[in-house]
């Protein structure tokens, strides 16, 4: 069902600074941070570059053509119809669920001991069983999803629909958008997800870039109740 409740003003989102495009990889997927590096799927491999020095760091020649999720030890991936658990250490693929919409699944996250799974054109984020893929619970959108993050209480996605790109904040209980970053015309975003402080790390789609973008202070800083 598509929500008829009013938007709330965009705001422009601040892209303060770009990695990539990466050697060998002409596209970007999902997104995801481990505490220290950034790691993004290209398709046939995950890369892990320093977001200080832009470095690359790590490459796992793993399939990864969506989301990316990191649960403080293992890294969550999308393949096809699948996500597969996988060792940052040695790239070893450790066990599979099947992935919710079965091929049609986006954006990934963790949070609260459950993978987030954005379905794009159904307008959907799952939150599903990291064991065996059972979902838990499913938040509507009114735009097609794309990266999905957690942070600090806040459910954000992306959006990539036509021409336009945004990163929304929603309430996880109704789906209703709370905040709207608008990015610029012509860049778009394929995956999400937040270092946990003042960034998010945007997935830039064929441009084969990770853009950061400045995470409201509003929303970083929430006003304390009295």
């Amino acid at each position: 069902m598509t929500r008829k409740e009013p938007l709330p003003a965009k705001r422009t989102a601040e892209i303060v600074r770009e990695f990539g495009p990466f050697a060998g990889a002409d596209s970007i997927a999902g997104v995801t941070h481990d505490g220290h590096n950034v790691w993004a799927a290209t398709g046939a491999a995950l890369v892990a570059f320093d977001p200080e020095s832009g470095e690359t760091t790590r490459k796992l020649d793993v399939a990864c053509d969506a989301g990316t999720a990191f649960d403080g030890t293992y890294l969550y991936q999308i393949a096809e119809s699948r996500i597969d658990k996988i060792d940052p250490a040695t790239g070893a693929v450790l066990a599979s669920i099947p992935a919710p919409g079965s091929g049609s699944d986006s954006g990934l996250t963790w949070a609260e001991g459950s993978l987030w799974v954005g379905q794009y054109r159904d307008r959907k984020i799952h939150q599903i069983d990291p064991a065996t893929g059972a979902i838990r619970r499913t938040i509507e959108s009114n735009r097609f999803v794309t990266g999905v993050t957690w942070v600090d209480g806040e459910l954000w996605h992306a959006t990539w629909e036509g021409d336009e790109s945004e990163l929304r904040r929603i309430d996880p209980a109704s789906g209703a958008v709370l905040d709207r970053l608008q990015m610029p015309q012509g860049t778009f975003v394929s995956g999400l997800e937040s270092d946990g402080a003042g960034l998010f790390y945007c997935g830039g789609g064929g441009s084969g870039k990770v853009r950061a973008v400045r995470r409201p202070k509003a929303a970083a800083a929430p006003a304390r109740k009295a």
